[in-house]
């Protein structure tokens, strides 16, 4: 029996909205540390985004022989992070860059006996899209995560919110 229109585009539909409800539940575990931490500070919540997801694991595959967090070059805003073990979770990472929180002093927009660049990115207001990767590096337990930001944030004598 063949299928109308209608039923056609029904099925299409169910599988786009499948598709999408299944990107952003992969997302997930990273937006929601995220958000919270822009919430603390006033900011509006990232989207996901499949682009930059996709550009984010392409690269985490590129470093998953070596795990080196060395920036990908590219167009988007970026953190990476590094770690070991089962316990290494995506909320691990975001939270190793949330951390760095406590470096950042808004009064003179810098960064006070540590770094803070990571967290600024997490927290930069102009940035609105988020896409994230973790791979596993070396198949020895190491795990390599990298999280892209559009649009790109850190920008010299501007502050994050």
């Amino acid at each position: 029996m063949a299928l109308n229109r209608f039923q056609q585009l029904a099925i299409f539909l169910l599988t786009v909205s499948w598709f999408i409800d299944v990107s952003i539940a992969s997302g997930l575990p990273f937006l929601i540390p995220h958000n919270e931490a822009r919430a603390q500070v006033g900011v509006r919540p990232l989207t996901w985004n499949e682009t930059l997801a996709t550009y984010a694991r392409e690269y985490a595959y590129q470093r998953s022989g070596d795990c080196k967090l060395q920036h990908s070059g590219g167009p988007f805003g970026e953190n990476l992070a590094l770690g070991y073990g089962d316990q290494f979770t995506t909320s691990t990472a975001v939270g190793m860059w949330v951390d760095e929180k406590q470096y950042y002093d808004y009064y003179s927009n810098s960064c006070v006996g540590n770094g803070c660049l990571h967290y600024t990115q997490v927290v930069w207001s102009d940035s609105v899209h988020l896409g994230c990767a973790k791979v596993n590096c070396y198949d020895d337990g190491w795990w390599f995560v990298i999280c892209s930001y559009d649009p790109p944030g850190n920008y010299v004598g501007e502050r994050p919110y």
